[in-house]
């Protein structure tokens, strides 16, 4: 895949001092249930003109879409007030706290520094429910929406899904116009879309493109090679040449009928500002990530269990396979699905459901549209035959039951992936209990750290690990600073590492 100069979140960005990520979990209680509505698309247009009974020319039109799409996209204005210091006393280890002496108080030195942030936002329920990036709302102190009709309510979170880069806002307002889903699905390369927001607070700004490549991965959220995480990024975005610009993300993509297929979420460029490519979030995968949110208060994230990569042209000498496309398999979990149903390493995931699968991203895409426990065909490339098996989706645990909210969301918000060690590990690095990082993604430990995967943890504030479970009952009681102890299977000496909740 061409690299680009800089792949940047399209949401408009001013401080004195930029802050770390929070992920924020705040389910209205007395709303449970969103209804968001689908509709069937209709055929896509298929060319810019149409002509009349008396043959003459009638050039394409997008002012209908345009004018049942600019009310339903508002603006977002986001203020951070931050809590910096340049280290946090309960984040040194006992021993070396006393050496900052005078220079380092109880509370670190704190100053208080807004931040200002600008994007969009789709409202997709009358009742005030707004989707956008979750880029766009995170670290918010304050979410101020202003309507296409200049009308301004102060916003809340419901939810946010760093893997998605996709959040739920509401505000107390009703009977407003919003927009339904279609199938991305059904989207196809050449169709002619839509894109509205307010790019660099320009209001309403409506831009016309075409559908430029669809499952299209440019790595922008996170390490995406692997769909074996609950934390995993998943990407496979809708490729536009839309004009997008900074202050777009979370804005409408949309078709001619003015239906959302896409949350705009990044561009491509080598100045920070439109040069041609910009991406969007497919609306099945908002529309899913939206509707468990509410329903659960956390993204259930169906898991196939596979550890994946792309081919190429030397891979396919090298394993002698008989494809050259599709999401070839180099691990599967010993507890997931896809081991259960008899898939194999080195199989080639070629089809889903009837979808054929050319690469990781639409395989990422399509799993992440799904939850545990929902049932799907895989057809697998194995020696130059092809097999299909039925594969029950589970979670991280390896089960089907629901993700409980209060354990997601603290493992969210410090990116990381634990698991449990075995006896036998935990006797050859000599300690008496721990938990491993298996994988880091955006948070608060990526931020604040430089932890890397494979860190066992020993210690919480003193306090001994030994399970999973363990280290989150431990942090759900914790407020401020921790210190994290610890040690790495092939360095030797322990490590401390210190951030804060807060």
């Amino acid at each position: 895949m061409k690299k680009f100069s800089s792949l940047i979140l399209a949401a408009t960005l001013g401080s004195a001092l930029t802050m770390g990520s929070v992920y924020v979990f705040n389910i209205d209680k007395e709303n449970k249930v969103l209804k968001i509505e689908h509709v069937e698309g209709t055929p896509a247009v298929k060319t810019a003109y149409s002509l009349k009974e008396d043959g003459k020319v009638i050039p394409l039109d997008f002012t209908g879409a345009a004018e049942k799409v600019m009310p339903a996209v508002v603006h977002i204005r986001s203020t951070q007030t931050g809590n910096f210091s340049a280290q946090n006393r309960q984040q040194i280890p006992e021993p070396f706290r006393d050496f900052f002496g005078p220079f380092l108080d109880e509370r670190g030195g704190r100053q208080h520094i807004p931040r200002m942030g600008s994007g969009s936002g789709v409202i997709i329920n009358t009742k005030g429910y707004i989707v956008t990036n979750n880029h766009v709302i995170a670290n918010a102190d304050d979410l101020e929406v202003t309507l296409n009709d200049n009308r301004s309510y102060k916003a809340k979170i419901i939810g946010t899904d760093p893997t998605t880069d996709i959040a739920l806002i509401k505000i107390d307002a009703e009977e407003l116009s919003s927009l339904s889903f279609v199938n991305s699905d059904d989207v196809r390369v050449g169709e002619w879309v839509l894109a509205v927001g307010n790019p660099f607070n320009l209001n309403s700004t409506v831009t016309a493109g075409i559908v430029s490549a669809k499952g299209r991965s440019i790595g922008i959220i996170g390490d995406n090679n692997t769909q074996d995480s609950v934390n995993s990024a998943i990407e496979a975005f809708i490729q536009t040449d839309a004009a997008v610009n900074p202050g777009n993300s979370g804005g409408a993509l949309v078709d001619l009928n003015g239906n959302l297929i896409g949350i705009n979420t990044a561009i491509a460029s080598p100045t920070g500002s439109y040069s041609g490519y910009s991406f969007a979030v497919p609306s099945n995968i908002v529309s899913k990530v939206v509707e468990d949110l509410m329903a659960y208060g956390t993204v259930q994230r169906g898991w196939l269990g596979v550890q994946i990569r792309n081919i190429n042209s030397q891979f396919v000498r090298e394993q002698n396979l008989s494809v050259i496309s599709g999401a070839y398999i180099d691990r599967i979990d010993p507890k997931s699905g896809a081991r259960e149903a008899g898939i194999k390493e080195g199989d080639v995931i070629v089809d889903i459901d009837g979808r054929t699968i050319n690469n990781t991203a639409q395989l990422i895409g399509y799993i992440g549209s799904k939850r545990p426990g929902d049932k799907i065909n895989v057809t697998v490339n194995r020696s130059g035959k092809e097999v299909s098996y039925g594969v029950t989706l589970k979670n991280r645990d390896g089960n089907t039951e629901i993700v409980k909210k209060e354990r997601k969301e603290i493992l969210t918000t410090l990116g990381a992936e634990l698991e449990d060690i075995d006896k036998a590990t935990l006797r050859k690095l000599e300690i008496s209990s721990g938990v491993r990082v298996k994988s880091l993604t955006p948070g608060k430990i990526r931020k604040s750290t430089d932890m890397k995967p494979g860190f066992i943890i020993t210690k919480i504030d003193g306090q001994s690990v030994k399970s999973k479970e363990e280290v989150v009952k431990i942090l759900e009681k914790k407020e401020g600073g921790i210190l994290i102890e610890g040690v790495y299977e092939n360095i030797p000496g322990k490590y401390y590492y210190g951030l804060g909740l807060s």
